[in-house]
């Protein structure tokens, strides 16, 4: 994919995803824009489908909401609500752990920037830039499994981890799709294209992607 192609591709996806539901992060912000929700949302979205992580987030919210409140909850209470995402014992730990955290160290306020938001436990850069870009509308790219394998797909990029893939979206991607990117490439790579045998007689973007790696597609 030519740089300058871009625009033409990121039109074409905005259009396609439109069938499809929004992924559950992109919704609890968009209905509290509550940087510790979404927080939360998405570690207990890492590894679990989308509707059980709307359910869990749901069932924890109703209980408590900001970091104090849940440090007035059992782990148990914590477990039984999260239940049952992916690793939800450790995840029901993490987020005691981060409320505790901000507490001491940040007032009880989510941070804005990545570098203090990696220090909390189970914080990592897809989740600290969220957070930064979705709770707070600063500049950053979220890059999870989609964007980075995606962007590869593409041709748009040629790296080998999502880190990598961060760095290199941030020195050529427009600035303009940061911040939604993320939203825009979970759904088209959960139901179109796809990890395995993606569906790319049907895409839309045939005459733009150089379809790297791609072995098998239907």
């Amino acid at each position: 994919m030519r740089d300058e192609d871009i625009h033409a591709v990121v039109k074409l996806v905005k259009r396609t995803i439109r069938q499809w539901e929004e992924p559950v992060v992109g919704v609890i912000a968009r209905e509290s824009r509550d940087p510790f929700r979404i927080l939360i949302a998405c570690l207990l979205s890492l590894r679990t489908q989308d509707h059980t992580t709307a359910q869990a987030s749901r069932r924890l919210f109703t209980l408590a909401d900001e970091p104090a409140p849940i440090l007035a909850l059992s782990l148990k209470q914590i477990e039984q609500a999260i239940y049952p995402v992916g690793f939800y014992k450790t995840k029901a730990k993490q987020i005691l752990s981060i409320s505790q955290s901000l507490l001491e160290n940040f007032e009880g306020r989510v941070p804005d920037t990545i570098d203090d938001l990696l220090t909390l436990k189970g914080v990592g850069r897809k989740t600290a830039n969220l957070v930064v870009t979705v709770g707070y509308r600063k500049p950053g790219i979220c890059v999870d499994i989609h964007v980075h394998r995606i962007s590869n797909r593409w041709g748009y990029v040629d790296s080998k981890t999502p880190e990598e893939t961060e760095h290199v979206l941030r020195a050529k991607l427009p600035r303009r799709y940061w911040i939604e990117f993320n939203d825009w490439l979970v759904p088209f790579g959960q139901h179109l294209c796809r990890p395995v045998s993606p569906f790319c007689s049907t895409c839309p973007l045939s005459g733009y992607c150089q379809r790297v790696e791609v072995q098998r597609s239907r």
